[in-house]
């Protein structure tokens, strides 16, 4: 027996929500820009990006991950619905664990990728780039599973930074110093459950807190309270946009197109191409597109992710990627000058074999000075592994910056 419960949400009558921290960005946002994410007002920045950037890197920046598409997965058949859906083995995801994966269509191409929060037993929160309640339904046929969609009914704030223990200590969240990456704690907030993960998009040390929408005020008061002498800042997602490229991270409708909104199947990417192939448990006996990705794993991919170190300070936004031999290889996806790792850093998809570490490309990079348009070819390599990645991101317990 599977249900799907929406109908107590304002989802199909109202075209843009906003966000349960809304009054607190807008008196932050000296901007007065808004963005949208999907469903919601999103601030892409306060004011100046470069400082909040900064504050992700140096203290920490506080972004509103209201908007990111949340699914309630319970019920007797949630834990075998879940590892039949996606490509990893989520037998080993113990409560109070957070585990990232990638799910496919039959032919092993990526409908999307996201996190698993293995809330208690029985009962799961799927958190994904794009909105997947059609396609879990479809799955879900033949399972005891309820499923929801509860993206409205869970504020979250990510916090960022080398600090942001050190805010949470103070704020009396004391589980932070037992709290391993990819772990998830709860404590009481004022008579509420306050839902703290050691998780984030950043690449660096940081949380992802889950409240209850009608406490949202409370908790970003509280929060910025707690930080006022550690450097907290609230961050736009033009500031989140250069940290997960420095981490190496990928985006859905950015470095992948997501296979349902595909037209055409060779556009499409299977997770060995875009760098996931260890998320691929063939353990498991049967998984969405397993047998396609076995076979892909014998014959080779098409497609590979090369995190591309390129010379200059150009971002190589929209480039062609050509070999040693000028001849057209790939394209970046995401580019970015990384003021971390004092690199222009880029992820790109490339033909394989391509994409090895150590191999040597060009990268046809136009941009624009004074009205003129100036075409470089500039020199890259492909690097192993994320262009920022502090050993602070994993020290348990955090240090106490």
């Amino acid at each position: 027996m599977k249900t799907f419960d929406i109908s107590s949400r304002e989802h199909y009558r109202n075209k843009v929500f906003p966000s349960p921290f809304h009054a607190h960005q807008a008196a932050l946002n000296e901007n007065r820009e808004w963005s949208r994410w999907y469903d919601y007002l999103s601030v892409p920045a306060y004011g100046c990006e470069t400082l909040e950037y900064f504050a992700g890197r140096n203290t920490c920046g506080v972004f509103d991950l209201t908007p990111m598409v949340k699914h309630r997965i319970a019920g007797p058949d949630a834990l075998p619905f879940l590892d039949r859906l996606v490509t990893r083995d989520v037998t080993k995801l113990a409560p109070g664990r957070v585990g990232y994966s990638a799910w496919c269509d039959d032919a092993g191409r990526v409908i999307d990728d996201g996190t698993i929060f293995h809330l208690r037993e029985g009962e799961y929160r799927l958190c994904s780039q794009e909105h997947q309640i059609d396609w879990l339904s479809i799955n879900a046929r033949g399972f005891d599973v309820e499923i929801s969609e509860v993206t409205h009914d869970i504020a979250a704030l990510a916090l960022q930074g080398p600090t942001s223990a050190a805010v949470l200590r103070r704020m009396g969240c004391s589980a932070v110093d037992a709290l391993k990456p990819f772990g998830l704690a709860h404590m009481d907030f004022g008579g509420t459950e306050l839902a703290i993960s050691r998780t984030g998009y950043t690449g660096d040390l940081g949380y992802e807190l889950w409240i209850d929408p009608d406490r949202a005020g409370t908790l970003w008061d509280r929060l910025f309270e707690a930080g006022e002498l550690h450097g907290i800042r609230p961050m736009g997602s033009l500031a989140l946009e250069t940290l997960r490229i420095e981490a190496g991270f990928i985006l859905a409708g950015r470095d992948f197109a997501p296979a349902l909104q595909t037209v055409r199947q060779h556009n499409t990417r299977s997770p060995f191409e875009l760098g996931l192939g260890w998320l691929v448990d063939f353990r498991k006996p049967l998984f969405n597109g397993r047998r396609a990705l076995l076979e892909e794993s014998r014959k080779g991919s098409r497609w590979a992710l090369a995190r591309l170190d390129i010379e200059d300070n150009k971002p190589a936004e929209h480039a062609y990627v050509y070999d040693t031999r000028q001849r057209k290889i790939g394209w970046v996806t995401s580019a970015t000058w990384s003021p971390s790792a004092k690199k222009n850093v880029a992820l790109a998809t490339v033909r394989a074999p391509h994409g090895k570490p150590g191999e040597k490309m060009r990268v046809e990079i136009y941009y624009q000075r004074e009205l003129a348009w100036h075409r470089k070819m500039a020199q890259a390599v492909v690097v192993e592994g994320p262009f920022w990645d502090p050993p602070r991101r994993r020290q348990t317990p955090p240090a106490d910056f």
